[in-house]
């Protein structure tokens, strides 16, 4: 699920949150929305707009800086249920606890921001959440390698030909994917095995 969760993160977070993807569909926005839905808008103003980082109480709002942290949240509270350390009716208390700690600000008056916000666990999807920050990382890393393997990236993402993008893909890791392991794969399509460095390198290129 890690890998299916990158292919989604690869598009939404790599290539559309990225000025040469604006280049391309905001004269796109203009023709099918006409001007004044974006009348003196330029990329910058997109860029400002899609790529900001606000600390929240909603996890599938967060930004990809601070979505991560929800997540280890989660996983964090998941690892002391199954193991006899933390009760179900004390989740509100620890969730706010750590927000607090992780993002500074409290959800304790309103459940519905906190334990309540998310269907896993009602669902009995306990351990997905390390899939949505493990799809980020597995995405920035396949972005690298694609950089690596098409110099010329930036130009035609600009001229909105993503034929050589979706052919890399393709290649790597949709024909690929149920022949081997997740870690298998990812060596195999990037060079390397996982490895948070291109995540975090893109965080600070992005946003800092």
């Amino acid at each position: 699920m890690g890998i299916h969760e990158s292919q989604s993160l690869f598009v939404e977070m790599q290539l559309a949150r990225s000025p040469q993807f604006w280049e391309f569909a905001l004269p796109l926005v203009r023709k099918h929305m006409g001007d004044d839905a974006v009348a003196g808008w330029d990329i910058t103003d997109i860029l400002a707009r899609v790529n900001f980082v606000q600390r929240g109480y909603i996890r599938v709002d967060a930004d990809e800086v601070t979505y991560p942290l929800h997540v280890i949240l989660r996983y964090e509270l998941e690892q002391d249920l199954v193991n006899g350390k933390l009760e179900a009716s004390h989740i509100p208390e620890a969730w706010d606890a750590k927000m607090t700690e992780y993002l500074g600000i409290s959800t304790l008056s309103d459940p519905k921001d906190g334990p309540m916000q998310d269907v896993h666990w009602p669902g009995g999807a306990f351990g997905y959440f390390p899939s949505y920050t493990l799809g980020a990382m597995i995405a920035a890393q396949q972005w690298a390698a694609l950089e690596r393997a098409q110099p010329d990236l930036g130009s035609t993402i600009a001229k909105g030909d993503f034929t050589a993008i979706n052919q890399w893909r393709a290649d790597n890791i949709w024909s690929q994917a149920s022949r081997y392991s997740t870690p298998d794969l990812i060596t195999r399509a990037t060079g390397e095995p996982l490895n948070a460095a291109h995540f975090k390198a893109h965080l600070r290129k992005r946003y800092l």
